[in-house]
Formats: structure tokens, sequence, C-alpha cells
């Protein structure tokens, strides 16, 4: 494991659906693992946000990784992925659409608005338990720029200068 701290944000309206999850990331669960879950599209926009009731950024902190469903009431993953889309600072958080919808038009719609991966929800539990596993263990190794409690991405210390393309 890469990282020393990792806060999972799931959305998710079904109940049962997030008692699934829950038990997939404690079959990965690790030490510096946080999970939070949140039942819609507009409840995670406030935990995002950082807005009542998350505005607590020690007990709702700001998440490195976004599991959402797509289809949705009061908010759907749609929502998550045009708030994420129109605040730079947000779309350094990997967001990967979990959802029973197969539907071409939601799988480009999620993409053409900044998700990182559209996976189907598998219809048995230990499927569902080995793709989060995977999944977890995938974003562990990931590098993302740093972001503050906020959410807003860190200066680097570098200036530019690793970040400069090499000519040729």
């Amino acid at each position: 494991m890469k990282r020393g701290n990792l806060t999972i944000l799931v959305a998710d309206d079904s109940y049962e659906d997030r008692l699934l999850l829950r038990r997939a990331f404690s079959k990965c669960a690790k030490p510096g693992i946080t999970l939070q879950m949140t039942s819609s599209g507009n409840e995670a926009v406030a935990y995002l946000r950082g807005i009542e009731p998350f505005e607590d950024r020690n007990q709702y902190p700001y998440p490195t990784f976004l599991l959402t469903d797509l289809k949705m009431s009061d908010g759907d993953g749609f929502t998550i992925l045009e708030h994420l889309r129109s605040t730079p600072q947000s779309t350094v958080i990997p967001t990967v659409v979990l959802s029973a919808s197969s539907d071409s038009d939601d799988i480009k719609r999620a993409y053409t608005l900044g998700a990182s991966a559209y996976l189907i929800k598998p219809t048995d539990t230990m499927s569902l338990a080995n793709m989060i596993q995977t999944l977890v263990a995938f974003w562990l190794y990931c590098e993302v720029p740093e972001v503050n409690q906020a959410g807003v991405q860190l200066q680097t210390k570098n200036n530019g200068k690793l970040g400069e393309r090499f000519e040729v």
C-alpha cells in the first residue's frame, strides 16, 4: 500500500447496495482507509462542498476516491460528475461509476463528464467484493495531486520544473 490514508466516498440510494458495498469494502480493509456513505447525488455534492451536515472535515474528510451509483433520486451520479467538472480543484478525485445500467449512452455521458471508470454492478456478492478489492488495490497505487481539507489542490514545491515537457 502506497498511501497512508484513503477516504472513499460512496454515493448510492439503495440501502441494500450500500450494505453490500460496506461488506465488500470491509473485506479489503486496511489501516488508514475510511469509508463514508451518502444516499444521493445531492448529499454527495454537499459532502464534497463541506456544507451541513458535512462541514467538519475531521469527521468527514475530503475524499481521495469516489464511487457513485448512476441512477439515484435526489441527484443522480451525473449530478456528482457535473459538480466535479464545474469545480476544477475537485476534478483530481478518481471517480468511478458503479451502476446496474449497461446503456451505452449512460456510459458515454459518464466518461464525457469526467468519470475515471464505469463498472457494471455485479449481481452476486462475491463478484462485487472481488471488484471492490481490485478497485481499491489499483487506486492505492495511483498518484493524484495533493489537496487540502477543503479539496483545493496544494501548490507544488517544484515550481513547474518537473511538470514541463522535455524538448526533443
